[in-house]
């Protein structure tokens, strides 16, 4: 299993991809086609129907009418995005053979996995960050605990009682769970599913007493009151919920967990290419129409530079391999 990637349902799915077909003007760079007459490949390294491949759809068919060309979508999936991954890593660095990828395949499974196809930070030219996607903690509505703070003190009181389940050992939403507990120093029990379905349905049934699940996935149940959110595990409050607070200002300061999907070309893909595309990919994620439609769905556009990239990356991967360790979780 790997680092979870939230799925949206098939409503949100196309709704989100209906917002690749809005765009602003073609500057004069993005009228000539991008590098010649093939097609471009953006490969998913995860099955088809879930975020990172609608936004590897989204921004495929936006790259495809910017470029002038043919940008299509191949879904890879397997061994954490290993395989997708390790594709993109050994493909030629002419600009034609893009990888859609995650937290996961660039910050988490190196320490995840005993041994990885591809190197995260050596056979890869970051392009540019995408969108992030925070988690959020949610409980059922029977517990007893209703902030963050109390939620704390309870699992104080009561070490083992509290359990949070998650789509898998490895998934973020395991390791958001895991970062809590090594923050708040409270003893919590997980309970991994084969995937966020099933761990949220018992969640539902009250099987369980929580989980750090993603925004996208637990939104209809906080809607309707079938779950209550405590906070989101993100920096800062999530747009569409300004109500709900962050984990960070509830009681652990500092406390940041979220998903984050980019674009990286192979290493050896010239300057003049990387510097192209990244500046089409700033110029998809600045539309008002696909961030507001991506906010809608629990996303948030996160354009920059492809330096700015590497750091956040970088970053992700020091924080990540802190929090692996010390949950001691190593998956085959």
């Amino acid at each position: 299993m790997t680092t979870s990637h939230p799925t949206l349902n098939r409503r949100q799915l196309l709704a989100l991809a209906t917002a690749a077909g809005v765009g602003s003007p073609l500057p004069a760079l993005a009228q000539s086609k991008y590098p010649g007459g093939k097609p471009v490949t953006v490969v998913v390294p995860f099955a088809a129907g879930g975020t990172t491949d609608i936004l590897g759809r989204l921004m495929a068919r936006h790259l495809g009418t910017r470029l002038g060309g043919t940008v299509i979508v191949d879904n890879k999936a397997g061994a954490g995005g290993g395989i997708g991954a390790a594709v993109v890593a050994k493909a030629p660095a002419d600009g034609y053979t893009l990888l859609m990828g995650t937290i996961g395949t660039h910050s988490i499974n190196q320490f995840l996995y005993k041994k990885l196809a591809y190197d995260p930070a050596r056979d890869f030219a970051p392009l540019g960050l995408v969108a992030k996607v925070p988690n959020v903690l949610v409980v059922h509505p029977s517990q007893p605990y209703k902030t963050v703070k109390e939620l704390i003190a309870y699992a104080k009181a009561n070490p083992g009682k509290v359990t949070y389940a998650s789509a898998g050992n490895g998934t973020s939403i395991h390791l958001a769970g895991a970062l809590f507990e090594q923050m708040a120093q409270v003893d919590m029990v997980h309970v991994p599913y084969k995937g966020s379905a099933p761990a949220i349905a018992d969640l539902l049934a009250g099987q369980t007493s929580c989980s750090f699940d993603n925004l996208p996935s637990a939104m209809p149940h906080i809607k309707s009151g079938a779950l209550r959110a405590l906070a989101v595990t993100g920096s800062a409050r999530f747009p569409s919920l300004p109500q709900l607070p962050t984990i960070a200002e509830s009681g652990l300061p500092g406390y940041d967990a979220t998903s984050w999907f980019g674009l990286w070309a192979p290493a050896a893909t010239p300057p003049e290419l990387v510097a192209r595309l990244n500046a089409e990919i700033n110029q998809i994620l600045n539309q008002a129409e696909v961030r507001q439609q991506m906010l809608e769905q629990g996303a948030e556009a996160a354009p920059g530079t492809p330096q700015q990239f590497s750091s956040f990356i970088q970053a992700e991967a020091a924080k990540w391999s802190k929090v692996v360790q010390t949950a001691n979780v190593q998956l085959d």
